[in-house]
């Protein structure tokens, strides 16, 4: 009797870690097919499905539970900012269908970065308690990878200024533009892991 009034011991790194394997699958899929591998699109979509069971089991654990790690404000978001990580691949994907475009090599050297990145978010998250130092190093090792991304966009967009087409040089400046808002979701949730870990301090 006395057990049912106690609060349910939930592991909330665990589920965050779910998560976070299941938006590198999505990742790793989108990588693939950003590198010519066209039947990985299908897999992209799966995986942002699945990715999004594990996010709301977060959400639902938040709500339901006394004891956190870290604050639930901080999971919470973490959660959020990471499933839109995988949100944005899933539209990229659909984008390009729209447009009749296959991924070029820019696109493939931007999702290979981003791919990097999302597996240094998801190596942090069990550090944010047990080794913050180790975390935050993650956080700023998938910060770096985005940042080699602005290089790979620009040196692609001035390549098209060679582009003559229309359809050609409107849909890949929105395709490599949606790349680098990709890097930018990276980065928010690494932003996250940081304040995460500052506010424990």
């Amino acid at each position: 009797m006395k057990h049912r009034f106690l609060p349910e011991s939930v592991d909330f790194l665990g589920l965050l870690g779910r998560q976070g394997d299941l938006v590198v699958a999505g990742i790793e899929a989108f990588a693939q097919w950003s590198n010519g591998e066209a039947a990985k699109g299908a897999d992209v979509a799966v995986c942002n499905g699945r990715a999004d069971d594990a996010r709301r089991e977060v959400q639902v654990a938040i709500k339901r539970s006394f004891v956190t790690p870290v604050s639930p404000e901080d999971i919470f978001e973490l959660s959020e900012r990471l499933d839109a990580i995988v949100n944005a691949a899933k539209d990229v994907v659909r984008e390009a269908a729209l447009v009749a475009m296959a991924p070029d090599p820019p696109m493939g050297v931007m999702a290979n970065l981003i791919l990097l990145g999302v597996r240094d978010l998801v190596r942090a998250f069990p550090d944010l308690v047990r080794n913050p130092d180790q975390a935050t190093d993650a956080a700023d090792a998938a910060v770096d990878h985005q940042r080699a991304i602005e290089q790979v966009y620009g040196t692609a967009m001035s390549a098209l200024l060679e582009v003559t087409e229309v359809r050609e040089l409107t849909g890949r400046r929105e395709l490599y533009r949606r790349y680098v808002r990709m890097a930018d979701a990276v980065e928010h949730v690494a932003h996250r892991i940081w304040y995460a870990v500052v506010k424990e301090a």
